[in-house]
């Protein structure tokens, strides 16, 4: 996949710009919706050339992919089906180069048993975010429990790499990149998992 590290190396070069806080939205933006790479890439080379600008990095991050989700709930909502219940031409666009007809259509039955928690887990973990932003829209979900769950898991994923990296340097950054994405996991798995334990005891 060449053209993704390509894209990679494109989007890290940002981090050298004085327009690096303007790319970071941009891509935080776009990364909802349909751009393949995380904004987390260009949130930890921001915050490494300027340690104590760290959160405010952190919030144009969360800004820029809250506004994107929002975006993405709208083409679901809006654009993904025509009037007679069938995909439109941009729904195959991204079915045929941002993520799988069957791994959409799983993402919405998530939604009947889960919703507050599926949107949670797909914003703080390493899960294809996009896909649960479009699917949200088009299968109705709650707009204000879309939201809120959106703001909640962004703000803590991308605040939580910041904080590390404010708080100890360059030498977390090997760490970030090799366990964030499992210690993210095990993370919503243990908050979700005192959620239930909770409801079934009362």
């Amino acid at each position: 996949m060449k053209w993704i590290k390509k894209l990679y190396d494109w989007m890290l070069s940002w981090g050298d710009s004085r327009w690096g806080a303007l790319a970071l939205f941009c891509f935080a933006f776009a990364e909802s919706s349909f751009f393949p790479i995380p904004p987390d890439v260009l949130l930890i080379a921001l915050c490494l050339g300027a340690v104590a600008r760290s959160f405010r990095f952190a919030a144009i991050c969360t800004l820029g992919s809250i506004a994107g989700a929002m975006v993405g709930y709208s083409i679901g909502y809006f654009a993904w089906q025509s009037a007679a219940g069938e995909y439109t031409a941009l729904a195959h666009f991204f079915f045929n180069h941002v993520f799988s007809v069957e791994a959409f259509e799983k993402v919405g039955s998530l939604y009947d048993q889960y919703n507050f928690w599926i949107v949670f887990t797909a914003g703080f973990t390493p899960l294809p975010y996009k896909i649960f932003t479009i699917s949200g829209g088009l299968f109705h979900i709650n707009f204000v429990m879309f939201l809120v769950a959106s703001i909640i898991s962004r703000g803590l994923r991308f605040f939580l790499i910041a904080g590390l990296i404010w708080k100890f340097g360059a030498p977390i950054k090997g760490f970030i990149d090799k366990y964030f994405n499992l210690l993210a996991i095990a993370f919503t798995v243990l908050l979700i998992g005192s959620f239930l334990l909770v409801g079934y005891l009362l």
